[in-house]
């Protein structure tokens, strides 16, 4: 008796379309918030912004103090972190106000008191528009602070990103009045400024520095004691990053969450994946690195591709580490992509030898003559081309004398030939026979 065959099983994605678009906008939110995976390192600092933050929030206790690590430290993520705890765990979260500002956007004190005024929902804000002058502006805020008191007053936190921008504001007013409503206790607020910088208290004036609490609590980047450590901390850190949790349910069945959740596992220990996180890791070993990497991962995701594969996280690192000289010639004139080319053949001729701009424009009208039908060279448009190489330091002077010409003056390239000739191959409308001179023998 004959066997029918049995039919091949066919393989359905557990990811549907109308999924992975919600799965790509959960995870880019998690990417971007610096909440959004428990702090690690610094236990004695992070209790300290707590405390502070518990003390005015629950006892309503004026303070202020200034938060001042490296970039990349993470000195937001603790904070941010400081604030989702006490809104998990503090009853009294809820009567408190949170107020950011950051002292690239709000670059003076006029744009400053709107964003407060905006954040405190006050009287003379309606909408993102502010009514009224600076000066009654602020002293319409000073009034709200100090018609307030402990037991009857919302606390205010006021988290100033980037605080030694502020000590460049006329007069340092907003600071002044800040730390003044802070150290009479006319209000139950608590000032805490971010800084990368060491010497911001030098930058206060007298009258602002008498009345800062002169508290600092100083943080510094976390170090493992070997570098398979922070490798293993960088691919689970990876992970959670990427991982739904069983509150995102939104569009996303509970078989996507765990097939998702899986993937990502697995993913996250592929070779290639792994090499690209080492590589990484050793190159930089900031957070924000990593989180601006998966956030470019994760935007490949769109109805034609449902899932992650290790190939696109080995391009996007080739795309992150491409050479920024390179990019940097692709964005160049024609004329002096042409220099770089004759200084590219100098160089292969005379053994790497200095050159000045004599010879570079001698082998440049060498091909306008022979090769070029495009070209019409002048000397002071090349010399300025010249210039402008050594501007962006593409070439460097062999010496800093100033007795020389500077037609006569020696230089070498800092550009390698396969650098060069992959701005030549990655530049856009260049001439043919411009193309062919870069990657030909004759020189």
């Amino acid at each position: 008796m004959s066997r029918t065959p049995k039919k091949p099983k066919t393989t359905t994605n557990v990811i549907k379309p109308n999924e992975v678009l919600s799965i790509r906008k959960i995870v880019k939110s998690q990417i971007l918030d610096p909440a959004s995976n428990p702090f690690r390192g610094s236990p004695k600092e992070f209790s300290d912004v707590l405390y502070l933050f518990r003390r005015a929030i629950e006892n309503g206790e004026s303070n202020s103090a200034l938060l001042i690590g490296p970039r990349g430290s993470g000195k937001s993520t603790l904070v941010e972190t400081a604030i989702k705890s006490l809104q998990d765990d503090c009853e009294a979260f809820d009567d408190s106000v949170i107020v950011r500002l950051n002292g690239y956007v709000h670059t003076d004190d006029r744009l400053a008191l709107k964003g407060i005024a905006t954040q405190l929902q006050l009287e003379n804000a309606v909408g993102d528009k502010v009514f009224g002058s600076f000066a009654e502006n602020l002293t319409f805020l000073l009034q709200c602070l100090s018609q307030g008191d402990r037991e009857h007053s919302k606390s205010v936190i006021f988290i100033l990103n980037e605080f030694d921008l502020f000590c460049h504001h006329q007069n340092q007013t907003l600071l002044y009045n800040l730390f003044d409503v802070a150290q009479s206790a006319q209000a139950p607020i608590c000032v805490l400024g971010i800084t990368c910088r060491k010497d911001v208290t030098d930058l206060l004036e007298k009258r602002v520095m008498s009345r800062f609490s002169n508290r600092q609590i100083h943080l510094y980047p976390q170090a493992f004691e070997t570098l398979e450590e922070g490798v293993r901390n960088r691919i689970q850190l990876c992970i959670n990053l990427l991982s739904l949790s069983s509150k995102d349910k939104i569009n996303i069945s509970a078989a996507t969450v765990a097939h998702w959740n899986a993937e990502v596992e697995s993913l996250c220990h592929n070779p290639t994946v792994t090499d690209c996180l080492k590589q990484m890791y050793y190159t930089s070993n900031c957070e924000r690195t990593l989180r601006n990497f998966l956030l470019l991962v994760i935007s490949r995701l769109d109805d034609n591709k449902l899932e992650l594969c290790p190939s696109d996280f080995s391009e996007v690192s080739k795309q992150l580490h491409r050479n920024l000289r390179v990019a940097m010639a692709e964005g160049l004139s024609v004329l002096e992509l042409c220099l770089l080319i004759a200084m590219m053949h100098q160089n292969e001729i005379f053994d790497f030898a200095p050159f000045n701009f004599e010879m570079v424009f001698n082998r440049l009208l060498k091909f306008e003559q022979h090769s070029s039908k495009t070209m019409n060279v002048d000397r002071q448009v090349v010399f300025k081309g010249f210039e402008h190489l050594k501007a962006l330091e593409f070439i460097k002077p062999v010496s800093s004398s100033s007795q020389v010409l500077k037609e006569f003056q020696m230089f070498n390239l800092m550009l390698v030939t396969d650098e060069i000739r992959e701005a030549v191959n990655n530049y856009q409308g260049l001439p043919t026979e411009v193309s062919q001179w870069a990657f030909s023998d004759y020189t």
